[in-house]
């Protein structure tokens, strides 16, 4: 009678080698993905339009939120204080354009006054849309 233990090839192993690779993979996608997206947005519901045209490369980003907050380069300004800090840009750079982004709830006598304080400092102003 052989009352010996018998021998089992079998071991239980797990093969990690692949893991790396999908963990590089992820790492990459979420590094490229983090980078596309801009945490510096003021969010804004912009009016459609269907032409548009270029313009010079020389902007300026004015902001006016759904709460009437202004913004200039992303900066919070008051409205008082809006015509000094335009002109100040305009010393800067003669040839500025000012890209006006405006939520489509703001009332209209709002964005006037922003177009009137361009217009006494001779700066060229366009109103921001999104493609239809």
């Amino acid at each position: 009678m052989n009352l010996r233990k018998r021998q089992r090839g079998v071991s239980a192993e797990v093969h990690t080698s692949a893991m790396n690779d999908i963990m590089f993979f992820l790492l990459l996608f979420f590094l490229i993905a983090a980078t596309l997206t801009n945490p510096n947005v003021i969010k804004l519901l912009l009016p459609k339009s269907s032409s548009g045209k270029p313009i010079s490369k020389k902007t300026l980003n004015v902001t006016i939120s759904k709460e009437l907050q202004y913004t200039v380069d992303n900066k919070p300004i008051a409205i008082a204080d809006l015509p000094a800090a335009l002109s100040s840009y305009k010393n800067i750079s003669p040839d500025l354009t000012i890209i006006l982004h405006v939520d489509k709830t703001v009332a209209i006598q709002d964005i006037v006054e922003v177009m009137d304080i361009s217009n006494k400092l001779n700066i060229k102003l366009v109103l921001a849309t999104i493609p239809k």
